[in-house]
């Protein structure tokens, strides 16, 4: 492989996002690559340089047309180490098999339509937290979602 392709490569580092409102009531996406696949907001970072407030406030901005500050990202110190899906495994260099995602959350005042990437996502849905989280299809995401009863004042 070469050093360009190495270049164009995912780094195996990685946020989600977990947008919501005050009453709790989250933020999902269907990825348009596997429908049936529901999400809060993910992404890799562009460098290792770039902090990791500006990797969430550069996704969300793509994904749902929300402008935010990073400051605006509550860093909830909680990642995960997970295996990267076979499937998506070709957007890596050769022998990556895990991600290190980094979890933030984004508390909006109200739900919102969101602008959506059609080439990443078919769909979006509010729902409250328990609803949100039994509709991820990643583990890491419906137990960041968990955590939000403890962080919110619903």
């Amino acid at each position: 492989m070469s050093a360009l392709t190495v270049a164009t490569c995912k780094l195996p580092e990685s946020v989600l996002v977990v947008i919501h409102t005050p009453a709790a009531d989250v933020l999902l996406l269907e990825r348009a690559d596997h429908p049936g696949f529901w999400q809060s907001v993910t992404g890799s970072r562009d460098a290792l340089d770039e902090p990791l407030a500006a990797t969430c406030a550069r996704e969300v901005a793509e994904e749902t047309g929300l402008v935010r500050a990073p400051a605006d990202f509550d860093d909830w110190a909680l990642t995960h180490r997970y295996t990267i899906y076979p499937h998506w495994r070709h957007r890596y260099a050769p022998g990556v098999t895990h991600n290190v995602e980094h979890v933030f959350g984004l508390r909006v005042a109200t739900r919102f339509d969101p602008v959506l990437a059609p080439r990443e996502h078919l769909r979006a849905q509010w729902l409250p937290w328990r609803a949100a989280a039994e509709a991820c299809f990643s583990w890491t995401n419906a137990q960041a979602i968990r955590r939000l009863a403890g962080r919110s004042a619903p």
